[in-house]
């Protein structure tokens, strides 16, 4: 039975760039984006809660207006029974009957004081209440135009990457599945570790890119014999010579035009 070609550790370290450019570019379109989404999201967010707020200072303005509706009913109900002690007052056969129905007609009388009173401390917190509702409001609006713009501006973004990037993401994919599995995960490993996601990187002028750790030059040759997979020692990243790099951009630029 023939056995299956090994992949060489140059294409290894070339499929390792291809994918690290394709990643790299994906980076540079989600960083476009920036916090656009977050703040997109928060602003629905914070309206949602603005507009519950403002649905509760609703109800709470309409049941104060069922109170003062009740407090009126028992204002004229108070007034009522007023008229009918009073007629009945005309009738009485003693002092003991008429002063009975005097007190009868006090308690009403304080009935009426007291639920006007009430009447005035409920158009009194409906009013500090329609202040609140008028800045929810207003501060809604505020944040519904400004959510406006943000969703114009990320719309924009994504209408304008979102084609490439699916592209990209398909082709990270198909790179990804050419690499070993424990090469992959190395990749990855370094990718999250690193501020800048770069995992593979290329030597420029004598140092890893983005460091500022010159490399020895005997490590310089290594690296270009393309013999084995080297890291940099200071941060852990994969390192491959200039001229494949410059090769790979081109192969990469090429393929994603």
């Amino acid at each position: 039975m023939a056995k299956s070609k090994e992949i060489t550790v140059e294409a290894k370290l070339r499929a390792l760039y291809d994918l690290q450019l394709i990643d790299s570019r994906i980076d540079e379109i989600r960083n476009v984006r920036g916090e656009l989404p977050l703040e997109v999201q928060d602003l629905e967010d914070e309206i949602a809660g603005l507009t519950t707020r403002l649905s509760n200072l609703n109800n709470d303005v309409k049941n104060l207006e069922v109170d003062i509706s009740n407090k009126k009913i028992a204002i004229k109900e108070s007034q009522t029974l007023m008229e009918k002690y009073a007629e009945q007052q005309k009738n009485v056969r003693n002092n003991r009957e008429f002063d009975s129905l005097a007190k009868e007609v006090e308690f009403q009388t304080l009935e009426i004081e007291l639920s006007e009173k009430r009447i005035n401390e409920f158009k009194a917190k409906i009013a500090h209440k329609q202040e609140s509702i008028d800045e929810t409001t207003a501060k809604i609006e505020e944040r519904k135009t400004h959510l406006a713009h943000k969703k114009a501006e990320l719309d924009a973004i994504i209408a304008e990457t979102n084609k490439e990037e699916e592209i990209l993401v398909t082709k990270s994919e198909e790179f990804s599945k050419t690499i070993d599995e424990r090469l992959l995960k190395a990749y990855k490993r370094i990718r999250n570790s690193v501020r800048n996601g770069l995992a593979v990187v290329s030597i420029e002028r004598g140092a890893s890119g983005g460091s500022f750790f010159t490399i020895p030059p005997q490590r310089q040759v290594e690296i270009s014999a393309r013999k084995k997979i080297i890291t940099d020692e200071h941060s852990g990243r994969i390192l491959v010579d200039a001229a494949l790099a410059e090769e790979e951009k081109a192969k990469i630029d090429a393929l994603l035009k």
